[in-house]
């Protein structure tokens, strides 16, 4: 009965011993399960952070793709306009370096069609330059009788002259234009002024044609009848300026059209 009582404080303090180490214990685990609590939601605050960071990188990463797009996009665009620019910059200048060269076979044109008519008063013929083109402009008192369309004999060697130098260049049209001043024309061989005009023209055609061998498909007759003067029809002088028979040297209208033709420019 003593030894009972003596072990059972022992018991009890060993129990009580027990006890408190098994609460210990509990709240321990208590401690470690909110902070491993804690952490989970800490780790779910990062995986979101991670996730917007992706997020942004991807949409970053295809902002700077579409950068890349647009810089090469806008670099074409230079390097087609920089084409573009080049070949107008050629084009003029090979259209300047033909209208230099145009103009030079004008002047030698005007220089030979004067030498070859040295002989010849200026007042019946007069050589000029107008439009790009060469104008040889031959009074009517040289080339016809008043009224008619017949051409003189005097005017055959001007017309001789004329032709050679035109077969010297048979790349190029002639135009002969008949003039007439306002003075009405009717008789049993013309009806008006404007087929006086025309008739002149073709007689003229027809003789370089004919006689001197002017290719026909070069040629063309057209009358203006009073309706381009060189001046007014108020005085006899005028009047007599105006009655004339203009040949008109130019180039080919398919040539000068080829060399008006602009280059096809990158877009």
């Amino acid at each position: 009965m003593k030894n009972i009582k003596i072990i059972l404080p022992i018991v009890i303090g060993i129990l009580c011993v027990g006890l408190g180490l098994v609460s210990c214990e509990k709240q321990r685990i208590t401690e470690l399960e909110t902070q491993l609590s804690s952490k989970e939601d800490q780790v779910t605050q990062l995986e979101g952070q991670l996730a917007h960071l992706q997020g942004s990188n991807v949409s970053l990463l295809d902002r700077l793709s579409d950068l890349s797009v647009v810089n090469k996009a806008g670099s074409e665009s230079i390097q087609r306009s920089l084409e573009s620019m080049t070949q107008q910059y050629s084009f003029i200048q090979d259209l300047s370096t033909k209208i230099q060269s145009k103009d030079s076979l004008n002047l030698a044109l005007v220089m030979n069609i004067k030498r070859s008519l040295v002989d010849i008063n200026d007042d019946d013929v007069q050589v000029e330059v107008k439009g790009g083109m060469v104008h040889v402009s031959i009074s009517d008192k040289l080339l016809y009788a008043s009224g008619s369309s017949d051409i003189s004999k005097d005017a055959f060697g001007v017309l001789e002259k004329l032709a050679t130098i035109m077969n010297d260049h048979d790349d190029l049209n002639v135009l002969v234009e008949g003039h007439t001043d306002d003075v009405p024309m009717a008789n049993g061989c013309v009806a008006d002024n404007w087929d006086l005009s025309v008739k002149r023209a073709t007689s003229v055609v027809r003789l370089l044609q004919s006689q001197y061998y002017v290719s026909p498909e070069r040629l063309t007759a057209a009358g203006r009848a009073e309706f381009v003067p060189k001046t007014v029809n108020t005085t006899p002088s005028g009047r007599s300026k105006n009655r004339r028979t203009e040949i008109i040297i130019t180039p080919k209208l398919d040539q000068f059209f080829k060399l008006m033709e602009a280059p096809l420019l990158s877009n």
